[in-house]
């Protein structure tokens, strides 16, 4: 990897993601040299992913170089690479362009979309975790509009024109209201020789309330939303299979549609040396200690989406979202740096900042610890905490440009197949 052997302690990072992100930062200008390993060259603002795959941002609103993250801090390294093994024994990195030996290891590799297994749904269903799966959504929703204008036949144009979410978190939920919100506005603009009413958008959760981890209030609210909007709820209903076409259910409800997006689930991205039964817990998560040392391990390290931190609280470990993954890469920073000093880490400790969602235009949901709040107001909220979190000044420029843009005109302007999907996916 042409990387130099020096006196500093060795920091290998595997993923740029929130959490070795925010590792890098905080070790940046220390007597460290620090390695982070990605098999992309940007880091992802997942939370906006969704405006990607409806036609709101272009992908480089909301992708950032690594490289330029972090192009002032001495001794940092970054290698474009895909991991494949840990070789804990020898304490190696192996990867598509070589091995590397650290004398402390990272695993920040995020998560994957969990299809529990199904291969059916993973084949034939739409996954929306990475900037290229929401450019695919975006295409294939563009395609399938296309193709409804072609066909005579009433059924399969009702099917190219439905939508089927499936999984009534944030993802799902802020999906659904930004499809509604085309519907309304755009659709019948775009394709004026389309009964674009018929179109229908569905989210099929398999519990009794949508956004599950937020209030019940915020739950309640956001389904009131959503049905203004026009969006179908179905609650205590699972998906048990898709062909491509039919959406089957463990009920008597079916559903024709020829875009399904999967958003039931997550799980964590394992790498080979470290997926054993002994380092993994429920959701494919690597269980860490209050430290976020691997179980067994002193100097091989988890945080993020990737980790199971149990606590009291959290059973399960710390929500897959952004926040977690950010403070336990900026405390992870202090205790490396301890370890170096010789000095007794410190426990993370989650400051839970509270969770938000979108619902289409001047509409959203807001829980934070001591008040919560929905409609225009926490619209305006979530639109800024966003905007503050996205990295790059430009990036926040040309998103706040975007939405008011998109907000005044009522339009979507970045709904364009660039990149073919259906064609592509039948090579």
């Amino acid at each position: 990897m042409n990387i130099p052997r020096t006196s500093f302690p060795r920091v290998v990072i595997i993923g740029g993601g929130f959490a070795g992100v925010a590792l890098a930062k905080k070790l940046s200008k220390q007597e460290v040299q620090v390695v982070l390993l990605d098999k992309h060259n940007y880091h992802t603002f997942q939370p906006l992913l969704y405006q990607v795959s409806t036609g709101g941002l272009e992908p480089d609103s909301i992708a950032y170089p690594i490289r330029k993250i972090l192009k002032d801090f001495p001794n940092f390294y970054f290698r474009l690479a895909s991991v494949e093994e840990i070789d804990t024994t020898t304490n190696q990195v192996k990867t598509n362009i070589g091995d590397l030996k650290f004398d402390y290891l990272v695993v920040a590799s995020g998560s994957t979309t969990n299809f529990f297994g199904n291969s059916e749904i993973e084949k034939h269903s739409m996954a929306m975790k990475t900037i290229p799966q929401s450019l695919n959504l975006r295409s294939l929703i563009l395609e399938n509009f296309e193709d409804a204008l072609l066909t005579s036949d009433l059924n399969e144009r009702n099917a190219l024109m439905n939508f089927v979410i499936v999984g009534g978190g944030p993802t799902g939920v802020e999906l659904a209201g930004a499809l509604a919100e085309i519907k309304k506005g755009i659709l019948p603009k775009d394709y004026p020789d389309l009964d674009t009413r018929l179109a229908q958008i569905h989210i099929i959760q398999s519990g009794n309330c949508i956004l599950k981890g937020m209030s019940a209030n915020a739950s309640q609210k956001a389904e009131d939303f959503l049905e203004k909007l026009g969006v179908n709820i179905w609650k205590n209903v699972r998906v048990t299979n898709y062909d491509g076409k039919t959406v089957t259910t463990n009920t008597d409800l079916t559903f024709q549609a020829a875009t399904v997006v999967w958003a039931a689930g997550v799980k964590g991205a394992t790498i080979k040396g470290l997926d054993a039964e002994d380092f993994v817990t429920r959701g494919n998560r690597i269980e860490v200690n209050e430290f976020s040392q691997v179980k067994g391990f002193e100097h091989i390290f988890a945080i993020g989406d990737i980790a199971a931190m149990v606590t009291k609280n959290h059973p399960e470990g710390f929500p897959m979202m952004a926040q977690p993954a950010i403070q336990q890469g900026d405390q992870l920073g202090d205790n490396l740096l301890r370890i170096i000093e010789e000095k007794p880490m410190q426990p993370f400790e989650y400051t839970d900042k509270g969770a938000m969602a979108t619902i289409g235009r001047n509409k959203a949901v807001v829980d934070l610890k001591y008040w919560k709040f929905q409609g225009v107001f926490a619209w305006f909220v979530w639109m800024f905490v966003h905007l503050f979190f996205l990295i790059g000044f430009r990036n926040r420029m040309v998103v706040f440009v975007n939405w008011v843009y998109n907000y005044v005109r009522f339009d979507r302007e970045a709904r364009l197949i660039i990149r073919p999907f259906k064609s592509n996916h039948k090579v």
